[in-house]
């Protein structure tokens, strides 16, 4: 377990220096931009990219400050308002590794933990990963993550950060319960799915052509839900979960 240091103040609040969080708080687009885009649980590690300080004239005024998040590399902006006596100084950070079959073994408590967070009443929520609310992506990082797996932050990262399974509504007999379902386009994923088994998965789907919130659909092309039918036809192909992020940053 790692120690906790000093508390934050602007005067320690030094590019490069690390930071662990004992309460959740929400990671935006930008400086001034309202859009979240992330969310950081409490126990998460952040380093601080960028002093502000000399943004506002000298002022020493910290409204947001830029950072990365240790165990995934996501980089988000936070309020100083919502930390401030909330994290705390910590050593370098270092990534747990797991091997293939140390993640295999932990894919049936994802599932549980995924089947808790299903019967928890919930809404879709761009920029979610701590709950109830999710978003796509948030879902599933945050089901691996709560077995220590960490997993990039975006539905394109972890479509290719995943050990690809070539798959289609009528073949995907490959499939185990824990791989990951990608759809979108020709030229994008844009949302991602648990496959959960006998071609079931379970995704966070926002208003528009989804269930605005967590819920669980079919490959089967005999199912004619609605919801259904939109991400069938959108299905780009599978990925198997086989390393831990290292908390490097990716594009």
């Amino acid at each position: 377990m790692t120690t906790l240091g000093a508390p934050i103040t602007k005067e320690r609040m030094l590019p490069g220096s690390c930071w662990t969080l004992s309460a959740a708080v929400n990671g935006y687009a930008g400086s001034s931009n309202d859009e979240l885009i992330t969310q950081a649980a409490a126990g998460r590690s952040f380093q601080l990219i960028k002093d502000l300080s000399k943004d506002h004239g000298g002022d020493n005024q910290f409204p947001r400050f830029e950072v990365r998040l240790l165990e995934d590399g996501y980089k988000c902006w936070f309020e100083f308002s919502a930390i401030f006596g909330l994290a705390f100084s910590r050593p370098p950070w270092e990534p747990k590794l797991f091997t293939k079959n140390q993640i295999q073994d932990r894919i049936p408590s994802v599932l549980i933990w995924l089947e808790q967070a299903t019967s928890q009443r919930n809404q879709y929520l761009w920029g979610g990963t701590i709950g109830p609310d999710f978003d796509c992506s948030g879902l599933v990082q945050a089901a691996f993550a709560s077995q220590e797996v960490w997993l990039p932050r975006d539905a394109y990262q972890q479509e290719r950060f995943c050990e690809s399974l070539v798959i289609s509504p009528t073949n995907y007999q490959m499939l185990l319960p824990g791989d990951l379902l990608f759809f979108g386009t020709s030229q994008k994923c844009t949302h991602v799915a648990i496959y959960k088994g006998a071609g079931m998965y379970c995704h966070s789907s926002g208003i528009t052509d989804g269930r605005n919130g967590i819920g669980c659909d079919s490959l089967e092309p005999e199912d004619t839900n609605t919801v259904a039918f939109h991400y069938r036809s959108r299905l780009r192909g599978a990925g198997r979960v086989v390393r831990c992020h290292n908390g490097i940053t990716l594009n």
